[in-house]
């Protein structure tokens, strides 16, 4: 289901090695909902910070007294936005966001927040973390995003610690796994 090349990308800004984190990084690629990532340790954070940072991300949090404007700038250019450290209730002004409520006017799409209708470019991407470790999210919001966990788990932990301990002494065996991984899905593309 994922590309391997495209994983190793994401190990490579951040993601985990471990095969839950990069099952949860598969899901955000193909869910229809934005993601709500539960990562006390800001391993998705960082992850998400480092892939976008190229594309003009823009991090934002609740707290922040504009927010809603620096939003809706970055959905009318089509930057992605992390919208981090929310806590168990997301303010009901990204409700239309959350449920992806965009309509044509004219000749583009847009999405109204609060008073304010904006121009949707179909370029944005919403990512949503939490550093709680344990949050009770209700139904109404659990049913609008993509609900995952980013915590370390002991199975996570040990691959993590495996992957940086062969890294670091046999880099020669971390560049070969990287080669062999470009080289099995050029295989891939060839084979089609």
């Amino acid at each position: 289901m994922g590309n391997p090349v495209e994983i190793r990308a994401w190990n490579i800004f951040g993601l985990p090695c471990d095969s839950f984190s990069i099952d949860n990084g598969i899901i955000i690629k193909n869910s229809r909902r934005w993601p709500l990532m539960i990562d006390p340790q800001e391993q998705a954070n960082k992850w998400v910070k480092n892939m976008e940072k190229s594309n003009g991300l823009v991090v934002i949090r609740l707290s922040m007294g504009d927010y809603i404007r620096t939003l809706e700038n970055a959905i009318g250019f089509g930057f992605p936005v992390l919208l981090e450290n929310v806590g168990e209730e997301i303010d009901a002004v990204l409700e239309p966001l959350l449920l992806k409520q965009i309509f044509k006017t004219g000749n583009a799409w847009s999405i109204k927040l609060g008073d304010a209708v904006v121009e949707y470019n179909e370029s944005f991407k919403f990512y949503i973390t939490t550093k709680l470790r344990n949050p009770h999210y209700l139904p109404e919001i659990a049913v609008k995003v993509t609900l995952l966990n980013f915590m370390i788990t002991p199975v996570g932990l040990s691959d993590q610690l495996l992957g940086t301990v062969v890294a670091k002494d046999r880099p020669d065996l971390e560049a070969e796994k990287n080669q062999l991984i470009v080289q099995g899905a050029d295989n891939k593309r060839w084979a089609r």
